[in-house]
């Protein structure tokens, strides 16, 4: 087991990362198709996993392997309505706290397939998100959610979706495993909508492919591992609060490589969808901490 802190520092480095997968992500799509660039980037992630868990792969029962697979299709779905946003999008950062609020629509998706109610908390949060969210709306013509946003919150709530479905039929698969077959199942299927709706251009140029290859071997293999690796020693609290970080190193990377502009009601709306997002997740362990000292 890690210590805390150096569990804690992993996690951090895993949420760089994953930040750096946008940049990554939105390089690599000016100069090949979307949604084929989503079904390498996957098939490949899947394949640099497989000899981690291929032992165990082969005696996990085919019907939990199938339910897998139709959960890693929900996840398919979240990750292609996020790449085609992030297509048509002039701001990565704000992308990022919006996709950020899956964790905030968890709750009610619960409700609404597993009659879980939501935790109190989720009520003092969401009208913080929601402030948030209509502030990264407001433009010169009032508020208006762009075609972009659109997507991202079409992203967020099938990522909630996915995360339900994953905990609920996917408990007895070991992790790994669970994760090469999402992986997978969402490679093929973003594959074969590349091949019903995009063309590929004749020649892909070398830094292009490069751009894919870190996408692949950086901001999803190893910002994978050092996740897991992190989660392992850290506390799941602390671990909750540190992950919430990535869409901030986002909208930092995002203004340094892009020079994207934020105005002031952008700022304030992410600081709000920041906030919410501390209040749900952070409040249970400021509470613990508290006790402790106490």
């Amino acid at each position: 087991m890690l210590p805390e802190r150096r569990a804690s520092l992993i996690l951090l480095f895993a949420t760089v990362l994953a930040a750096w997968g946008w940049i990554f992500s939105k390089e690599a799509i000016q100069g090949m198709p979307a949604f084929g660039f989503i079904g390498l980037r996957f098939i490949l992630a899947s394949l640099c996993i497989l000899p981690f868990c291929f032992q165990k792969l082969k005696v996990v029962d085919r019907g939990d392997l199938t339910r897998a697979a139709g959960v890693g299709s929900v996840l398919a779905c979240a990750i292609l309505f996020w790449i085609f946003a992030m297509s048509v999008s002039t701001s990565l950062g704000e992308g990022a706290f919006i996709m950020s609020l899956s964790m905030l629509i968890v709750p009610p998706v619960a409700w609404l397939l597993f009659k879980q109610a939501p935790p109190r908390i989720f009520w003092f949060s969401m009208p913080i998100a929601v402030v948030g969210l209509a502030l990264l709306s407001l433009g010169g013509v009032g508020w208006q959610l762009s075609p972009s946003q659109v997507w991202f919150l079409l992203a967020a709530l099938f990522l909630a979706v996915h995360f339900n479905l994953n905990n609920r039929y996917a408990q007895r698969i070991p992790t790994l495993v669970l994760t090469c077959v999402q992986l997978f199942s969402t490679g093929v299927i973003a594959t074969i909508v590349s091949l019903l709706t995009e063309t590929w251009p004749e020649t892909i140029a070398p830094s292009i492919w490069g751009w894919f290859a870190l996408s692949v071997l950086v901001a999803t293999s190893l910002r994978y591992l050092m996740q897991t690796l992190g989660q392992k020693g850290a506390s799941a609290a602390n671990a909750a609060i540190i992950m919430i970080l990535e869409p901030v190193w986002t909208v930092i990377l995002s203004v340094v490589w892009y020079h994207e502009s934020m105005p002031a009601h952008k700022i304030a709306g992410c600081s709000l969808i920041l906030l919410s997002l501390l209040v749900y997740r952070g409040t249970k362990p400021l509470r613990d901490l508290l006790r402790k000292r106490h």
